[in-house]
């Protein structure tokens, strides 16, 4: 069976550059991997025949004897393998780079230690602690730098060695059938050095695990859903590595009296049936202390009378928000006889002709019913 052109196994044009012929062959080789199409014969070609062509094109002497000659010209090359691409760089490099990140891989050189962890704590506040603002002390269970070793994990007086196995590189070279792959280093997972004399408090982990105190500044409005960030005072990183970052989350909890809405403050108050219908005045509390709300004559339950900058004032604003007094007309219950003849009297007076300028809105609701039903 012949061959296919080398240009069209790859996808690429005749004038494609080195870039151009590594990008196809490794998306074509990412795609017919054998390890990604187990027992799928039609695969295992596409991926011999992209590796051939890839071996030839990407070797600027053997491309130049192939675009003159064609097959017949680099027979010999195309049999043999193990071909030189590149400038010289190994075939292995180049497949290597592609595979690394399946195989356990992900690129050269000496593997970081890795950055603490962020931890988040959960601050629970009264209404009137978020509203005011505080200093909260924490105690927080966490990670931190190994005192006796400085984080090093190394045995005081002592220091780690260089890896044996991968030469300090943190990455070993692992030859499978006809290609290589690049993977960390198992014998000291990627940081290029081993501790033969590790610390007796960490035993060679650079960190204990440790209550810390810590002493927070709750600016004043803050509301539920709120974060307060900590920079590096989360978990310590590995080796020294950088620490994370503390997130303290607010939590404001159920008021008695209060419901908080953005920056405004809504309170229930109830009244008697005859403060809503002759009017008065009355003490309601605000977070600053008390003071007095007029209730207008005629007053009716659900009316929100609004107290200007009685409210909240947030983290980000200097202008305090309301203070909301929802009125809730309260029903007298358990009356005396005397009661009830007395209330018998106002519904008579109440009752007649006129009687719908005193509950306009009732009056109102029974003609719609009317209406209604024709």
């Amino acid at each position: 069976m012949a061959k296919r052109d080398y240009y069209e196994v790859l996808g690429v044009s005749k004038d494609a550059d080195d870039a151009e012929l590594k990008k196809a062959y490794r998306r074509l080789a990412m795609k017919h991997h054998p390890d990604r199409n187990p027992d799928n014969a039609v695969s295992e070609e596409k991926f011999k025949e992209a590796k051939e062509a890839f071996e030839i094109l990407g070797d600027s002497n053997k491309r130049a004897a192939y675009d003159r000659f064609g097959h017949d010209g680099v027979s010999n090359s195309a049999s043999g393998g193990g071909g030189a691409g590149f400038g010289g760089g190994d075939f292995n490099d180049i497949f290597g780079d592609v595979f690394g990140d399946i195989f356990g891989g992900g690129g050269r050189g000496r593997g970081r230690p890795r950055g603490g962890a962020d931890l988040q704590y959960n601050l629970e506040l009264t209404l009137e602690e978020s509203v005011a603002g505080l200093e909260k002390n924490l105690k927080i269970p966490t990670q931190v730098n190994c005192g006796e070793c400085s984080g090093s994990g190394a045995k005081p007086g002592t220091k780690p060695v260089t890896c044996d196995t991968c030469k300090g590189m943190g990455q070993v070279r692992m030859q499978q059938g006809f290609f290589s792959v690049q993977q960390t280093c198992p014998t000291c997972r990627g940081n290029g050095e081993k501790i033969s004399d590790p610390c007796t408090k960490c035993r060679g982990a650079g960190r204990v695990q440790e209550q810390k105190t810590l002493s927070v500044k709750i600016p004043p409005g803050v509301d539920t859903g709120d974060r307060i960030r900590l920079s590096g005072e989360g978990e310590a990183g590995e080796k020294n590595a950088p620490a994370g970052d503390l997130y303290v989350a607010v939590q404001v909890k159920k008021h008695e009296i209060f419901e908080r809405n953005d920056d405004d403050l809504l309170c229930t108050v109830p009244i008697d049936i005859i403060t809503a219908s002759l009017g008065g005045e009355l003490e309601v509390p605000t977070l600053d202390g008390r003071v007095n709300l007029k209730i207008p004559a005629g007053t009716q339950t659900e009316k929100i009378f609004r107290m200007r900058g009685k409210g909240v004032k947030p983290v980000r604003n200097s202008t305090a928000g309301d203070l909301l007094c929802r009125i809730q007309i309260e029903v007298p219950v358990n009356l005396t006889a005397e009661q009830k003849a007395l209330f018998e009297q106002l519904r008579e007076t109440l009752a007649g002709k006129k009687g719908d300028k005193h509950t306009p809105r009732h009056s109102g609701w029974l003609d719609g019913v009317k209406r209604f039903f024709g």
